[in-house]
């Protein structure tokens, strides 16, 4: 959210901008039985079973991955490692929570129905922490899912730098994700921008880094993928850019 301009002249401004200053931060009161207001700036890094760049962004279904003996298959098995940057849950705060997002997104989403997915709560966090994160990637995936399951773990590493990207749920045993900036023009990371990135409503862009492996090692749904797609984005919303049901709804 932004903060508006106080406009005057003089002592007045000095006065204002001593109380904007010093006065603690005050969120907006919601009628009783509203759900709480929310905010959420949060850098994922992510990586998935399609070629470079994952065409899911530009079709309603993903790449298809060959078997042998001719036959195909559509889907997208992904693994997403979230740091909250900064957020709030009404009045729970969200600063530095991790948690870890594992799915596949099935042959076809062109009716918004994915086929499974595993959110992983890093075992630091609380019951409230939990709930509020539960609250935003329902909104962050605005999607229906086959299968939605939670679990904890530990996210013990979670670590970028304009070259590399480095996440392990449970040290690796659970879930794993390395990735590495591709080579662009300049030493910079490649940037894609204005594309949509699910329910968000803004983002700083796709850093390019195709991943060394993506991998989530639990249970009979497990995955392993080399040299395929990945990226990092930071993201931002809140309560406000979800629309709120009709009454009676």
């Amino acid at each position: 959210m932004s903060l508006k301009r106080v406009l005057g002249a003089g002592v007045f401004i000095a006065l204002v901008v001593v109380v904007l200053l010093t006065a603690p931060a005050v969120r907006p009161v919601r009628a009783a039985g509203a759900a709480p207001e929310w905010a959420a700036n949060t850098t994922v890094i992510e990586a998935c079973s399609c070629p470079m760049f994952c065409q899911c962004y530009f079709n309603t279904k993903p790449a298809s991955h060959s078997h042998g003996m001719g036959v195909a298959e559509h889907y997208c098995r992904a693994t997403l490692a979230h740091r909250i940057n900064k957020g709030h849950y009404g009045t729970t705060s969200l600063d530095g929570v991790k948690f870890w997002v594992a799915n596949d997104l099935g042959g076809d989403f062109s009716q918004g129905k994915m086929d499974w997915a595993v959110l992983t709560f890093d075992k630091s966090t609380t019951p409230a922490q939990r709930e509020a994160i539960q609250k935003i990637v329902g909104s962050v995936f605005p999607v229906q899912w086959g299968s939605f399951k939670t679990a904890e773990g530990d996210i013990d590493t979670w670590r970028y730098d304009k070259d590399t990207a480095v996440a392990t749920l449970d040290g690796g045993k659970s879930g794993e994700i390395r990735l590495k900036r591709f080579a662009g023009m300049t030493a910079e990371p490649i940037v894609i921008r204005n594309l949509p990135y699910w329910g968000v409503k803004r983002h700083e862009g796709f850093v390019l880094m195709p991943n060394e492996v993506e991998a989530y090692r639990v249970g009979p749904k497990a995955f392993e993928y080399k040299g395929t797609n990945g990226f990092m984005i930071t993201w931002d919303m809140t309560s406000n850019d979800v629309a709120v049901p009709a009454a009676g709804k």
